[in-house]
């Protein structure tokens, strides 16, 4: 997380500092815009990394390896691919609790098919996606990606067994 950070502070400084010299305080409109951004997330990171926390407390590891971990194999991969598909939120909260779920002990296969679950079927968008591109096109989309997370999970699985 150390260079991620760093090149995000780097980069935003340069930015104060470009918005300072054009001396339109164009810098106090991105601090002021960048502030009403923080109340508006920060409620749900907080919620999101009490809920990831307290995954990898609360859930026995025994049933996380018995459920989603690596020995799971198929079986925990559907899981992943459904609970993905099922989880709302954007990666403020699938993030975190898929990196708590596999610190507790879930399988590669199975995260990388939650997260692609996440990505592809992601059930709570439905309603505006159906809104916007009508029940043909979200059908045929729905159709054509339906077997990518369980793929995806296999590949991992088998190619990345740890």
């Amino acid at each position: 997380m150390l260079i991620p950070t760093s090149v995000f502070a780097v980069l935003a400084v340069v930015l104060l500092l470009v918005g300072y010299s054009r001396g339109q305080e164009q810098h106090i409109a991105g601090v002021r815009i960048a502030f009403g951004m923080i109340v508006q997330v920060l409620p749900l990171l907080l919620f999101a990394f009490l809920v990831a926390g307290m995954i990898q407390v609360l859930i026995p590891r025994e049933y996380i390896l018995r459920w989603i971990g690596a020995e799971a194999g198929f079986k925990g991969i559907l899981i992943g691919s459904v609970a993905g598909g099922l989880t709302p939120g954007g990666p403020f909260v699938n993030l975190p609790l898929a990196a708590a779920l596999y610190r507790s002990g879930a399988g590669v296969g199975t995260m990388v098919a939650f997260l692609t679950g996440w990505s592809l079927w992601a059930v709570a968008r439905l309603p505006m996606e159906i809104g916007f591109l009508g029940w043909r096109l979200t059908a045929i989309r729905i159709f054509s990606t339906l077997l990518f997370p369980p793929l995806a999970g296999i590949i991992a699985h088998i190619a990345f067994r740890a």
